[in-house]
């Protein structure tokens, strides 16, 4: 089962989006976990995801976590995906990501 972090500024604005992200998932009968989770929690949330999706607010983090992190899939969440929360498209996202 793939682990799929969203990460922002406070974990809260992501809320949303995880909800329609786990909708999406339960439609697809895509077997995930997703979660949010603030910058803050990042060193101990990211080891364990598979992939990490930023939000707008902490997507300048990009650079630094993948140094950080080398061997994880770190991106910025598309910016008409996350303005729509448009779970669908996150979760589409993810998938091509991990190439799933």
């Amino acid at each position: 089962m793939k682990k799929i972090v969203l990460i922002c500024s406070a974990g809260m604005s992501t809320s949303l989006l995880v909800l329609h992200m786990r909708d999406a998932a339960k439609t697809d009968n895509y077997e995930c976990e997703i979660n949010a989770s603030p910058i803050a929690d990042a060193p101990e949330v990211i080891p364990e995801a598979d992939i990490v999706l930023l939000g707008p607010q902490v997507r300048y983090m990009s650079n630094k976590l993948k140094k950080e992190y080398p061997e994880k899939i770190i991106e910025a969440i598309d910016m008409q995906v996350y303005g729509m929360i448009d779970g669908k498209g996150a979760l589409a996202q993810a998938r091509r990501s991990l190439e799933d």
